[in-house]
């Protein structure tokens, strides 16, 4: 079922407009970075999950360092950067 854009995945038997509670819920909490709903009804147990975009961080091995940003790299560390050799690979 998809309500207001987010996938929702329901197990059990759920009273009229239980399933668009737990949705609005999970949109306060979690805003448009929520993109799917796992609800499991269980008599008066009631198991969530919720599934969210994550953005996506490119990570780099720049000289001997995994780094996703060099922002924060001192100067000498942004000069080792600068002077690297680029290697590329003719096809």
């Amino acid at each position: 079922m998809d309500i207001d854009g987010i996938k929702v995945m329901v197990t059990g038997d759920p009273y009229p407009g239980e399933i668009e509670g737990y949705v609005r819920r999970g949109l306060r909490e979690h805003g448009k970075r929520l993109t799917a709903m796992e609800i499991t009804l269980d008599g008066a147990d009631c198991d969530i999950h919720y599934i969210l975009k994550r953005p996506f961080e490119r990570i780099r091995r720049i000289t001997g360092y995994l780094v996703g940003s060099t922002d924060r790299w001192n100067n000498a560390k942004q000069h080792e950067l600068a002077d690297r050799v680029k290697h590329t690979t003719e096809r």
